[in-house]
């Protein structure tokens, strides 16, 4: 049985997720037509939806549990930070705050990419919580 909360805060990462997706996309990190440059970041982005689409698909019908989503979102969180908020990053808060004409618009942007960072952490520590409830299999 998959657990409501848990699910809820699924929701909230793909939707917050889809957000970014866009900001990406405002910014031109995934220009159109797509060329050579950006197959990195539509591989991952690809990818990404990929996990979260047949994790949904495969948490729903019982196939996998609270511990795939708690190694999910530590990686999430994990390439939130390198790819945002890292020293080795030309993706950082201030580049994102100054990519758009209206700074508010840049503010806001940053805000959506912290909760999403945030709803990442809230949905690991809650799934490594339930993943550590859950009764050892022999």
């Amino acid at each position: 049985m998959h657990d409501k909360k848990l699910l809820a805060l699924i929701i909230l990462v793909t939707i917050l997720s889809l957000g970014h997706t866009v900001d990406h996309i405002a910014r031109g990190d995934l220009p159109w037509p797509l060329s050579v440059s950006s197959l990195p970041s539509v591989i991952i982005t690809v990818a990404i939806y990929a996990v979260l689409g047949f994790g949904l698909y495969f948490y729903l019908t019982n196939k996998v549990g609270p511990g795939f989503w708690a190694i999910a979102a530590g990686i999430g969180v994990l390439f939130g930070w390198l790819a945002h908020f890292s020293p080795f990053t030309d993706q950082t808060p201030q580049y994102i705050c100054s990519a758009y004409k209206t700074p508010a618009i840049g503010w806001l942007a940053l805000i959506w990419l912290v909760a999403l960072m945030i709803s990442l952490i809230v949905a690991g520590l809650y799934a490594e919580y339930l993943w550590a409830r859950q009764p050892q299999r022999r």
